[in-house]
């Protein structure tokens, strides 16, 4: 195994990590947790008479997402703090931006959960799953009762179902939010 790893290594960093992440610190990192996850789960990969590279780029594009996935909470905690004490050091001076961000929310959070609604059962279950709670994908797929790829193909088909049900009501809703900001 670990010569077909040291083979496919550099290609997998050059190719698909660095330039995706584009930090050489956060890119050898994956790289590194990219190989430990094919040893740990080389038992799951089947032969299809063709290279385990695409095998193993699955896996660094996955590892990739996560890392971005991660930077995105750290961000939002990171803009919320600072958001807090803005407020705390000139209370008064946010009241206004505070009142019209919560309106906000509620028109968005309103809306989010009509779509989620129309949803097909299992479009919102993989959804709530894998976007809400942040469950790892073999997880989702678990709780759902199918494989690996079947729930991503679900997820993809998810989250367009939402895009499209969301999309189609956005006009009606900023009209919304703009009454309620001049009331």
């Amino acid at each position: 195994m670990r010569p077909i790893l040291e083979r496919y290594a550099q290609p997998l960093y050059g190719t698909v990590i660095l330039p995706r992440l584009g930090d050489t610190a956060s890119a050898e990192e994956v790289l590194r947790d990219t190989l430990a996850t094919a040893v740990e789960k080389i038992k799951r990969f089947t032969w299809q008479g063709k290279s385990i590279y695409p095998w193993l780029r699955q896996i660094a594009i996955n590892k990739v997402y996560d890392v971005h996935r991660q930077s995105k909470r750290s961000r939002r905690l990171a803009d919320a703090m600072v958001h807090e004490i803005a407020i705390e050091t000139d209370p008064e001076s946010h009241a206004d931006a505070q009142l019209m961000a919560d309106q906000e929310r509620r028109v968005h959070r309103g809306r989010i959960e009509e779509t989620m609604g129309e949803l097909a059962e299992r479009y919102r279950t993989a959804i709530e799953l894998r976007l809400v709670q942040e469950l790892p994908r073999e997880e989702c797929a678990k709780r759902l009762g199918v494989t690996i790829g079947t729930f991503d193909v679900l997820l993809f088909r998810a989250v367009r179902a939402f895009r499209k049900h969301f999309g189609e009501r956005g006009a009606g809703d900023q009209e919304q939010l703009e009454r309620e900001q001049k009331s």
